[in-house]
Formats: C-alpha cells, sequence, structure tokens
C-alpha cells in the first residue's frame, strides 16, 4: 500500500510524527505537510504566491502553504504515483460536528477524495497530545480493518478518544452533530494601539445525541462519520425549481 500523509498543525507537529511511524510498517508512505500551523485554513489553495517544497531531515517534505495545497502539490506535481490511500492527522484537538467545514485536517483527505482516492481524517477528542501513539497505532487498526471494505473513493472523518491503546474499542459509524452559533470575537490592541479581533471560540454542541460524533466521543467511543461534497440542498432546489417555473 502507498499511502500520502498530511495534516493542518505542521511537519513538526506530534500528531504526524506519530501516524507516520506507525503507518511506515505496513506501507510505503511519503509525507507532505505544511511548514507550520494551518488550523481552520479549510479547503483554500493558495492562489495568489507560488508555493516552495522543501525537505526536512526526517524525509518529511513541508510546503509554505495550506493543508489542501500540500496535498495538491503532491498529487499533481511532486508524486510520480497514484497513492492508495490519502490520510491526514493526527490533529490536536476534536474535529466533530460543524468543526469540519472548518477543518485544514478534515480539508487536506478531502482533496484527496477529490482525486477519487480513499481519504481519511484522523484527531484526537481532546487537545493535548496525550496518549498520541495510542491514538497512531489504533489508525494503523482501522485502516488495516477498513480501507478495503468500503467502495472507493470514500471520505472518513475520525475522532479517536485520548485514552490508552486497550482502552480503545471497536469504532462506531456515525453522523455530524451540530454546534451553536460561535462566540464574538475577542477585541484587543495591538502594540500600536489599532484595535484587533481574535476570533472567539466555537459554540457549545446544540446536536449531540446518539448517533452523533459528539455523543460517541463522549462515551469514550472512536466516531467514523462518512462524509459526501455535494452540497446540494436538494429539496429547496426542488422548490426552487416550481418557483421558477
Amino acid at each position: 500500500m502507498r499511502i500520502l500523509i498530511s495534516n493542518d498543525d505542521g511537519y513538526l507537529a506530534p500528531g504526524i510524527n506519530a501516524l507516520a511511524e506507525a503507518l511506515a510498517p505496513i506501507a510505503d508512505i511519503v509525507v507532505v505537510a505544511p511548514d507550520s500551523n494551518r488550523s481552520g485554513a479549510s479547503n483554500s489553495l493558495s492562489l495568489d504566491r507560488p508555493l516552495s517544497v522543501q525537505r526536512a531531515a526526517n524525509g518529511f517534505y513541508f510546503v509554505n502553504g495550506t493543508p489542501t495545497d500540500c496535498v495538491h502539490v503532491a498529487l499533481t506535481g511532486m508524486l510520480d504515483y497514484r497513492p492508495d490511500l490519502v490520510v491526514s492527522g493526527i490533529n490536536n484537538g476534536p474535529n466533530m460536528g460543524d468543526d469540519t467545514l472548518y477543518s485544514g485536517t478534515v480539508a487536506a483527505a478531502t482533496e484527496g477524495y477529490l482525486f477519487g482516492i480513499p481519504a481519511i481524517a484522523f484527531s484526537q477528542g481532546a487537545y493535548g497530545w496525550e496518549h498520541i501513539e495510542d491514538a497512531a497505532r489504533h489508525a494503523r487498526d482501522i485502516i488495516q480493518r477498513y480501507y478495503e471494505t468500503l467502495p472507493a473513493p470514500y471520505l472518513l472523518n475520525v475522532n479517536i478518544p485520548n485514552r490508552p491503546y486497550e482502552q480503545l474499542t471497536t469504532p462506531v459509524a456515525t453522523r455530524l452533530g451540530r454546534r451553536h452559533q460561535a462566540e464574538p470575537v475577542i477585541r484587543a490592541k495591538d502594540p500600536r494601539g489599532r484595535e484587533i479581533f481574535w476570533i472567539g471560540p466555537p459554540g457549545a454542541t446544540k446536536d449531540a445525541g446518539e448517533g452523533t460524533d459528539f455523543h460517541a466521543c463522549a462515551q469514550g467511543q472512536t466516531s467514523i462519520t462518512p462524509l459526501q461534497i455535494d452540497l446540494t440542498h436538494q429539496t429547496q432546489r426542488d422548490a426552487l425549481a416550481k418557483a421558477l417555473a
């Protein structure tokens, strides 16, 4: 198996290093990741400047761009082969519910999916990297067990609890939950007295009932949510068609 690995926390992050180490025994891997933390970059491409690709001492490639840039450059210019799987993460903290729209971790996997390649985004259920090696081992188990069981291509969003490996149980299939409206921006002053704004924290969970990714992680379970890209609101489309007739 040949696996392309990326993330949004940057090529030095513990999550991507643990993931690469865990997957190396079962696959030929190549790591192409941002040069720094690009959390919240979503599916953005850098179109206003050229991108540079450099190689670190550990063999990882790093790009001065977004997670989507990394996967796009790898698939369309760097690699002379087509990977069997694109894997993103392991992210520092969860990507559940509405978070997936902003997540660079999910975006890197999405870019692979858009090229027709199976793709999986891995995140930890809590911040801080606790038990990251256990999460990486669990991610390897998921890939080995489920890689060939789903019709390809697929896009999976996985959240793994920060627990010892022995406490990580069989994953459960979930749907995305929902959050309340995000908290207001935080106003501040820069050193020259100019007003600046920090993006506030995400809203609290709104739909975290049974069957959601929020509920699974709250129960200490690994959540796997299959995602799709078609954003068409079919019901409104039908209503629009009638209105335009």
